[in-house]
């Protein structure tokens, strides 16, 4: 049997006691480099994170660059509609002023419109005069009249002046009774406010309203002829053609 040397022993134990000692430090080693590594980890997720957030941020900058370009490009574009729009309401809020004013004034201007109107008949021709003079009092009724509306007697009152003014561009021919006679009944020509002119049934005898001397005046048989050819043309008995007739009052003073 072989005996170990006492100094073998005494290493061998010594070695074994050494390793025992250093296996703390090895672990506490690694878990300092695992502690190392995690921190490393963490510390790389945050530089991606805040490169992340800033790539989004920078995303987010040039989104509202080109938004504001876009904005600037359209509000230039909508500067002279502004611009159109607030001139136009400043002229509404000018006329919304002065309404108050002429609703006020309206019920004068149409009394006045009426007056000037009533006067106009009755020293016009005195064609359709008692037709004439009832739509004057008619109106007159209405501008008396509570229950219609301001705009409904302004309405009358121009379709009135517009029924006057035509008289004198139309043509007209009717059958009436001639004012100063006995109740004779003539056949009527108008040709505008420059003629009015009458003719008998049987065609022999006719004449033409002189409006300065108030009265009429007798044709001869070519101004009679005139007259007949006048109402076959307003009745569409014949084609238009030129009328050689006297005229009631002189073309200036017809309107």
């Amino acid at each position: 049997m072989h005996t170990i040397p006492p100094w073998i022993r005494w290493g061998v134990a010594g070695l074994a006691m050494s390793l025992a000692a250093s296996a703390p430090a090895q672990s506490s080693l690694q878990d300092e480099v695992l502690e190392a590594q995690r921190t490393q980890a963490e510390l790389q997720q945050q530089i991606d994170n805040a490169d992340k957030a800033v790539r989004e941020q920078l995303r987010e900058l040039r989104q509202v660059r080109q938004d504001t370009r876009r904005l600037q490009t359209y509000n230039e574009a909508l500067a002279p509609v502004v611009e159109r729009l607030a001139k136009r309401l400043k002229e509404r809020r000018s006329g919304f002023e002065t309404l108050a004013e002429t609703r006020e004034a309206m019920p004068g201007v149409m009394r006045d419109m009426v007056e000037r109107l009533r006067r106009w008949v009755e020293e016009d021709m005195p064609f359709l005069r008692d037709e004439r003079l009832a739509r004057v009092a008619s109106l007159e009724s209405t501008l008396s009249a509570v229950d219609t509306s301001s705009a409904e007697k302004l309405k009358r009152v121009l379709a009135a002046w517009r029924a006057e003014l035509d008289y004198g561009r139309e043509l007209d021919a009717w059958r009436g009774v001639l004012p100063g006679d006995s109740q004779r009944e003539v056949d009527f020509l108008r040709l505008g406010r420059v003629g009015w002119y009458y003719l008998t049934p049987d065609g022999q005898q006719g004449g033409v309203w002189k409006a300065q001397q108030g009265e009429w005046q007798s044709l001869d048989e070519s101004a009679l002829a005139e007259v007949r050819k006048g109402l076959r043309i307003v009745r569409e008995q014949r084609a238009p053609a030129m009328l050689d007739l006297p005229v009631s009052q002189p073309l200036e003073d017809a309107s």
